[in-house]
Order: structure tokens, then C-alpha cells, then sequence
């Protein structure tokens, strides 16, 4: 997988923009609408985002935020005292945080376009990186780690989102419900063709591309279950799998939340500091090895 289909992937689907009919024209009379459309979604289905953000003190930290979506989470860390600076992969995500920043009068040091495997900005220059569901979908992770490392000051800190494999989401929807329904599915695919959901139609066409078998195993099939079947590369993590691709951090502290099933509908009940999909992780840079 190389980062190039990546970034076409989020710049042709930036985060959340079909749930909240989409951003238009970022210059129109509305856009300023739309942000508001999308932060009423998001903390309404992922409402337990502030109260995680408010377990870390970001006041006067100079903070990189690695992947910015719509800029929901920038707007919070720097509402909450943060010297922002971010980065994100795609053109389509900078002008729309610009935007956002621009039309709300926030502050903020640097935005730049650019790859975690490449970080723009100088070496010890953050106190914090903060990243929110975007590093599980970077391929070489060990690179990443390396290039997060180097912008971190001794002994900063990484805060991280990770897709969670001890959750309900993967162990039961993925893995079980989800694969079971495409694959009763597969064979009624040209009859059912114009009364099915759209998300099972792409499904089904990548089953087709790919052939049912390939397209169903487990590391295949969840690369195209997380954030929509077009979606060209995920992980999901265990605790051991964090400590695994983060050679260079010292695990501090771990959590999950976020009930997230789908199509269970499980989202309003309790279990999602056990089996939630959100795996929240806090990690402390650890000086390298000498002569690496």
C-alpha cells in the first residue's frame, strides 16, 4: 500500500463529509454552517472526545496534531490553551481547517500540508504530538513513530486514537456480523443490485474485484470496514500491538470509548470503557538507543 492512494482516498472522502451533506463551497456565505453542522454530529455520536481531551493539560504545550479531518479536534486543543501547529496529508483537509480557524479567530502557529513519514518542522520542537484516528491508517508505522519521535522534545508526549482490537466493533462486527452478511449476500448480488444499500453494494463490487475468499479475509476485509469499503488501508491494535510499533515510547496510560457497532445497535449502551472502538493510548518519548 503507498501513500499516494491514501491521500486520494481522504482527499476525495474527508472525514464525516457525507454524514453532514458536505462541504459545497468553502467560500460561500454558509460554510461557516456546515462546521457547525459537523461538530453538532461528531460530539453528538462521539461525545466522551471532550471529556478525553480534559484528561491531559495542554495549556501553553506546543502541540502537533497529526491528521486534522474538518479541524474539530484543533478547534478543542486550542480553545484549550494549546500552541497548535498541524499537519495533515491532504490539500482538501489544510484549506478547511484554515478555513475554520480563519472564520473563527483562532490562533495558531503553523498548518502545513505534508506526511508523517516526513514531518515539516524541526527536530525537539513539540511538547506533545496529538493524533485522532488517523495512525492506524499509515503503513509504515515504524517510520511514522521515528518521524513523531524526532519532532518531540526528550520526554514529550504522543496522544493517540487507535482503532481497538479487544472491542465490540471488531470482534463481533467485523469480524463475524459483517463478513457473514456479505457473504450471504454475494451470491444474490445481481438480483438485489438495485434494492440494497449502497454501503453493501460497494461491498459486494469489491468482492467481485477481488473474489469472495480474498476479499473476506480477516486482514483484507478490515482494511474495508472501518471507515467505508473504499478504504484502502487500517489496523486495529492491542495494548501489545501499541508497545509493538512504538518502540521508541513508554506506554503511560490507555483507555477505550465509544459503544460503535454497526449495524448492532449498541451505541447508547454501557460497555464502551471495556469494549468500546476507541483505544485512547499515552505514550512518553524514550531517548534511542546509542549509534541508532
Amino acid at each position: 500500500m503507498n501513500e499516494q492512494t491514501i491521500e486520494r482516498f481522504w482527499q476525495e472522502h474527508p472525514c464525516g463529509d457525507s454524514l453532514v451533506g458536505g462541504l459545497q463551497d468553502r467560500f460561500s456565505a454558509d460554510y461557516g454552517k456546515f462546521f457547525e453542522s459537523y461538530d453538532s454530529w461528531r460530539y453528538s455520536l462521539e461525545r466522551h472526545i471532550p471529556g478525553c481531551l480534559d484528561q491531559f493539560d495542554w495549556r501553553g504545550k506546543r502541540v502537533l496534531e497529526i491528521g486534522l479531518g474538518q479541524g474539530a479536534e484543533s478547534e478543542q486543543l486550542i480553545r484549550r490553551g494549546a500552541l497548535w501547529s498541524g499537519v495533515d496529508l491532504t490539500e482538501e483537509s489544510i484549506d478547511r481547517v484554515g478555513a475554520r480557524l480563519e472564520a473563527r479567530g483562532l490562533h495558531h502557529e503553523h498548518l502545513r500540508q505534508g506526511s508523517v513519514m516526513s514531518l515539516p518542522f524541526d527536530a525537539n520542537e513539540f511538547d506533545i504530538v496529538f493524533s485522532h484516528g488517523v495512525l492506524h491508517h499509515v503503513p509504515d508505522i515504524l517510520g511514522a513513530q521515528e518521524e513523531i519521535h524526532r519532532v518531540l522534545r526528550p520526554g514529550g508526549r504522543l496522544v493517540m486514537m487507535l482503532y481497538a482490537r479487544r472491542s465490540l466493533n471488531y470482534q463481533v462486527s467485523i469480524r463475524l456480523l459483517r463478513r457473514a452478511i456479505v457473504a450471504g449476500a454475494y451470491p444474490l448480488r445481481h438480483a438485489l443490485r438495485h434494492r440494497m444499500p449502497k454501503i453493501l453494494a460497494s461491498h459486494l463490487a469489491n468482492a467481485e474485484a477481488l473474489g469472495l475468499r480474498r476479499y473476506l479475509r480477516l486482514e483484507t476485509f478490515t482494511h474495508h470496514s472501518t471507515d467505508g469499503p473504499e478504504n484502502p488501508f487500517a489496523r486495529v491494535y492491542s495494548i501489545e500491538e501499541v508497545k509493538r510499533d512504538f518502540p521508541l515510547f513508554r506506554m503511560d496510560d490507555a483507555f477505550q470509548r465509544f459503544m460503535h457497532a454497526p449495524p448492532l445497535p449498541v451505541h447508547r449502551l454501557p460497555g464502551g470503557s471495556r469494549l468500546g472502538w476507541h483505544l485512547w493510548v499515552s505514550m512518553t518519548s524514550v531517548p534511542q538507543p546509542a549509534g541508532a
